[in-house]
């Protein structure tokens, strides 16, 4: 192997395939990053068993070759080398890595011992803009569960419903459910959140779509020219639909920077009792109130200005609301209730495609 490549692209693509290498495998050779030419361009890739990832770039190439170097050392060095053009010349199983005034050697490892980086052949595909598909994943990634206990949970469920295709997460504490365009087909795919996580961080603004193609055990995300492929967790998603009521009792219509101002301020006092705050709305004051009280330490009451109908209160956990407030769009929120122990649900009322679900605190 003996190419040329830039140093911004070359760091540009280990900060993508890095991610996977860098977490804590049980095989060593996984902390590697896999170096190969193909078609004239440098390939990179990297897999933890449960993801794989590559991603292409443009290389000036004299000799063809593959090897694997360890990815945080490789990484680190050309983030810390000046932009320029970079050589990579391999010898044996080492990588020698010049640049103007910069001369390093990496001891890699033959690619032979690397695992067999997971393929998709066939399947079903979906073609959505990377633009919705960003911002699908930044409203509805977060409600998913890090409790590997209940796997199914950790899951992005990704279907299709009368006609439409639907992204949806939970934690049982709260969920997000976002309609992203028409889909004909059937659809049912449970995609690990951290992997979803993965495919945000590589969807760049001049991206204009994201493929997906998957079969019953895997699917590969395809974002310009990195490559992402990923196993389904294999399980039967909760009927979600039955916690979104299908009407509200009372509604209040804010300002979004109002409603987040007020929760940060009452959950300040809202800490010693594990966040709980007591959201009124009243439609005579024509206002929405956040009381929150600690014994030890005092107590809140914030109010803002509200469009409301109907008056009634309900207790929340206050970081679930403002995980809740800074992912929805617009300038304004409708914050919905019908009891004490109902499920509340916040929308853009400009754009009622997202629904965030908010269980309430059994005080």
């Amino acid at each position: 192997m003996k190419l040329q490549v830039t140093q911004e692209n070359l760091s540009r693509a280990l900060a993508a395939v890095g991610r996977i290498a860098s977490g804590r495998n049980t095989l060593p050779i996984l902390s590697n990053v896999l170096l190969a030419t193909v078609d004239n361009r440098l390939k990179l890739a990297a897999t933890n068993l449960e993801v794989a990832m590559t991603e292409s770039i443009g290389a000036k190439i004299s000799n063809e070759g593959t090897i694997t170097v360890p990815a945080r050392l490789f990484q680190d060095l050309v983030n810390a080398v000046p932009d320029g053009v970079i050589s990579l010349e391999l010898s044996e199983n080492k990588l020698l890595v010049t640049t103007d005034g910069y001369e390093s050697v990496i001891n890699g490892t033959s690619a032979e011992e690397y695992p067999v980086m997971p393929a998709l052949n066939g399947g079903s595909s979906l073609t959505i803009p990377a633009t919705l598909f960003k911002k699908t994943l930044q409203q509805v990634v977060g409600a998913a569960s890090s409790d590997d206990a209940r796997p199914i949970l950790t899951a992005v469920y990704l279907h299709s419903h009368e006609g439409s295709l639907y992204a949806v997460a939970t934690d049982s504490y709260r969920l997000a459910e976002k309609r992203l365009q028409d889909c004909k087909e059937a659809v049912s795919l449970l995609i690990p959140a951290s992997s979803l996580q993965d495919v945000l961080r590589i969807i760049q603004d001049d991206t204009t779509d994201v493929v997906i193609t998957y079969d019953d055990l895997q699917a590969r995300f395809v974002v310009g020219d990195v490559e992402l492929i990923t196993r389904l967790i294999d399980g039967t998603y909760p009927d979600y639909r039955k916690l979104i009521p299908s009407e509200f009792k009372t509604t209040a219509v804010l300002k979004k920077a109002d409603f987040s101002n007020i929760t940060k301020v009452s959950s300040l006092f809202a800490r010693e009792v594990a966040g709980s705050v007591t959201l009124k709305v009243d439609a005579d004051e024509g206002q929405l109130s956040i009381r929150s009280v600690a014994s030890q330490i005092g107590e809140n009451t914030a109010r803002a200005t509200a469009e409301a109908v109907g008056s009634g209160d309900v207790t929340l956990n206050s970081r679930y609301l403002l995980d809740a407030l800074a992912v929805l769009g617009g300038d304004k929120v409708s914050f919905m209730i019908n009891g004490k122990l109902d499920p509340v649900a916040l929308r853009d009322p400009a754009q009622e495609d997202y629904t965030h679900i908010v269980m309430p605190v059994k005080s």
